[in-house]
């Protein structure tokens, strides 16, 4: 640097973020204290070698490297254009490091682009605060035992789809799911194999349904399915498949096959409907299924 910027150096140098410059040629020109600090290396290891030697190896959230055709720095040195990332680079020491780079442009007096500044700060702590929310809400939202959607998360998403019914006319409707025969089951066999059996029905629906549909354990050996943009023919077809996955779904227990089934009533909401009232109609529905013998759905 010459010596009219050596406060602007020492600035730069005091910054807790990494700072670098590249030139056209992506030769590392300049390199900060606080890249030093973050990333391992010293400026003597990497001024004057070129950032597509891969010393940082940057790759996306998927660990697909950049350095190559996907690389910030050279597509802002190719068009002007600043940009922005989250990445992972490769700390000295051989572990990953998460990042947010910043790149921009460098240009001369007559605007041509010479090269590229990229600042780059710790992402750690942002992924760690986005994994804690992540685990916060699975413990809200999610039942422990069966990993779909709890009570709490199944009465907002009804009360959602209530308003999305009454605001743009999208129909759906409600299944409840009853294990047959379940207190039977824990009192022969134990209440591990009632929680096991509990896990495998809930993994057999929730591969049963669509994307856009839900289920949730709603109590017990009780199971909830909200089907979004549904008519009625439809919703009873698919009760009926869900009761069939079920019927076939079995685990070894020692020399024991263990199977369960499962009583069904399905209806679809209307205009008339509360959540209260859509959950009773659909909670009669399932008990004359139980009446009919089990194993077997209800529509109406």
């Amino acid at each position: 640097m010459k010596p009219d910027t050596t406060f602007y150096k020492e600035l730069i140098d005091n910054l807790y973020d990494g700072v670098y410059f590249v030139d056209r040629d992506r030769r590392i020109t300049y390199w900060n204290r606080g890249a030093e600090r973050l990333t391992g290396y010293g400026a003597d290891n990497v001024t004057g070698s070129r950032c597509r030697d891969n010393i940082l190896c940057h790759t996306n959230n998927d660990g697909v490297s950049l350095c190559e055709k996907l690389c910030p720095v050279a597509h802002t040195l190719e068009d002007g254009i600043p940009r922005e990332a989250e990445v992972f680079f490769h700390h000295r020491a051989g572990h990953r490091v998460p990042v947010n780079v910043r790149v921009s442009p460098i240009r001369n007096g007559s605007g041509e682009i010479v090269g590229a500044v990229e600042v780059f700060s710790d992402n750690s702590a942002r992924l760690s605060d986005l994994q804690r929310i992540d685990e916060l809400q699975q413990l809200v939202f999610l039942d422990p035992l069966t990993g779909v959607a709890n009570r709490r998360y199944i009465q907002m998403y009804l009360q959602s789809k209530f308003d999305e019914m009454f605001r743009y006319g999208w129909p759906f409707g409600v299944m409840l799911l009853d294990l047959d025969h379940f207190k039977e089951i824990n009192d022969s066999f134990g209440h591990q194999m009632g929680d096991d059996l509990l896990k495998m029905a809930a993994r057999t629906l929730r591969n049963a349904v669509r994307s856009y549909d839900l289920i949730g354990r709603w109590g017990g050996e009780e199971f909830i399915a909200i089907i979004t943009n549904v008519r009625e023919k439809r919703l009873c077809e698919m009760a009926e498949r869900f009761r069939r996955l079920v019927e076939e779904s079995s685990m070894t227990v020692g020399d024991n096959i263990a199977r369960v089934t499962v009583s069904i009533g399905a209806t679809l909401a209307t205009s008339d409907d509360t959540v209260g009232s859509l959950l009773k109609r659909t909670d009669e529905l399932l008990y004359r299924s139980k009446g009919a013998g089990r194993n077997c759905v209800t529509c109406a």
